[in-house]
């Protein structure tokens, strides 16, 4: 399939109706501040950096008291809407916006250290595949099986084909809404949305991301978030790409 990236339209949808009780914090972790701004700033900073994401749609808790307070809320490619009741209905809140894109990026709203340059790969997978693909890092961990109680193991897993999914993950958007839907319907529990096409056989890419791309979920991932925002910037890595 060729694609001319220069035409692409892209939106992105950012869930971020969670509300972060591990964190065990008075606001939610996407609005917990690093380096002056939220971590949902960064996540979103990194996202407008890239000229084919034409909306970013975030997906907001109903009573969000937060979100519109930022600056970075008033962008205008920014919009927000009213997220679900869990991330599969906060993402098809988005979709159900009216866009003239193909295609969907979603990013989790707390993973403030994604590299323009991991960001602007995925994007040009579509030139190579009509489904999409996702960020992912290998597993280098020895994984473990347990019993039913989670103390003792049964196995050793081989991890020579695992994968840990990371977000950005990128879809043609009629195909995931589709999926999303189907889901709901058939009562399927998933914890990201390429699950929902694997199971109605669906083969996304893989797309081998920066360790940076962390997760915030416990405290201690902040400080590493923290490191790495200071460290890296996302801007000087966008003039490398083009120069």
């Amino acid at each position: 399939m060729l694609v001319n990236l220069l035409k692409l339209k892209i939106i992105a949808i950012v869930p971020a109706a969670g509300t972060g009780s591990r964190m065990q914090l008075d606001l939610p972790k996407q609005y917990i501040k690093i380096k002056h701004c939220t971590v949902l700033e960064h996540t979103l900073k990194t996202l407008l950096l890239h000229p084919n994401i034409v909306r970013i749609i975030v997906s907001l808790h109903k009573k969000d008291n937060y979100f519109h307070k930022l600056p970075i809320s008033s962008n205008f490619r920014i919009i927000s809407v009213i997220g679900g009741k869990d991330r599969i209905n906060s993402v098809l809140s988005g979709l159900n916006v009216e866009t003239n894109a193909n295609w969907v990026i979603v990013h989790d709203a707390v993973r403030p250290c994604l590299s323009y340059q991991d960001l602007d790969r995925l994007i040009s997978i579509i030139k190579k595949n009509p489904i999409g693909a996702i960020l992912v890092r290998p597993v280098s961990d020895t994984i473990k099986y347990s019993d039913k109680k989670r103390k003792k193991i049964l196995s050793t897993v081989d991890r020579k084909n695992l994968w840990h999914a990371l977000t950005p993950q990128l879809f043609q958007i009629n195909i995931l809404k589709d999926c999303l839907n189907k889901i709901i319907k058939d009562k399927i529990s998933i914890t990201d949305e390429a699950s929902a096409l694997e199971y109605y056989g669906y083969s996304p890419l893989l797309i081998i991301g920066n360790c940076r791309n962390i997760k915030i979920t416990w405290p201690d991932d902040l400080i590493l978030a923290e490191f790495y925002l200071k460290n890296y910037d996302n801007n000087l890595i966008k003039k490398e790409i083009y120069s």
